[in-house]
């Protein structure tokens, strides 16, 4: 009995996690070979989100050598308080100040999309929209009532939810057709959308930086035991022959 309460309290929170927005997800087509998508990710990343998150498990050093950014120029543009190469990625922000400002620290980055999935955040980030009774004036879709303000509105412009009259059952209804920025944004809608993947795919990147290699010598690996068992199936044959006679 001890056990089953246990279960049922260490499955509350997924439960209540769960029961969430029902938004439906968009599909993250990222690519962790497109270094050049990487490249602008982590760009946005340390220009946009880095003033309050941090990817404490993530060394600069280690993203510029797998995204083929030189450390000079690495250094010069995606490094703003003076650390080390070698140095984790931490924000400046003060831990107990930001918790006194948006009512809880603002969660490390480095394991993010492997939490809520590429398609999660993907969805997230392009689902802000204009809301006066928030205290940040912004709400979200996927994530209602979230504590944080639409850091990437200088990109996208102003994002508002855009409804469309539809009759149902007889009956005209507002039904939703999206979030359309007024169009003072520095990106065009499809730029924005563009941004918002390449930031999906850094931190896609940053969850698993080994997945690419360890892929690779999965591959290699699965060829090798392709190989071996032919030579072990024609060793099998080879003993059982001279057992038959």
């Amino acid at each position: 009995m001890k056990k089953l309460i246990l279960a049922i309290a260490l499955l509350l929170p997924s439960l209540a996690f769960a029961a969430g927005s029902k938004h439906p997800l968009d599909d993250a087509d990222y690519d962790l070979t497109d270094k050049a998508s990487l490249q602008n990710g982590a760009r946005i990343f340390m220009n946009y989100c880095l003033g309050c998150h941090q990817q404490q498990y993530q060394r600069y050093s280690r993203t510029f050598a797998d995204l083929d950014i030189p450390e000079e120029i690495g250094q010069e543009y995606l490094q703003f308080t003076g650390e080390k190469v070698t140095d984790y990625i931490t924000s400046p922000m003060p831990a107990e100040a930001s918790a006194t400002w948006f009512g809880a620290p603002p969660p490390d980055l480095t394991l993010v999309a492997r939490v809520r999935g590429a398609d999660w955040i993907y969805t997230y980030l392009r689902t802000f929209y204009v809301d006066d009774s928030k205290t940040f004036g912004v709400n979200n879709l996927t994530f209602p009532n979230v504590g944080m303000p639409h850091v990437l509105q200088e990109l996208q412009g102003t994002p508002r939810i855009s409804y469309e009259d539809a009759l149902i059952d007889g009956e005209t209804v507002k039904r939703y057709v999206g979030i359309q920025s007024d169009g003072d944004g520095e990106l065009s809608p499809d730029e924005y959308d563009k941004a918002i993947l390449d930031l999906v795919n850094y931190l896609q990147y940053t969850g698993e930086p080994s997945r690419l290699a360890s892929e690779k010598i999965g591959k290699g690996v699965l060829v090798f035991i392709f190989i071996f068992f032919i030579f072990a199936y024609l060793l099998k044959k080879d003993y059982w022959r001279g057992v038959k006679k």
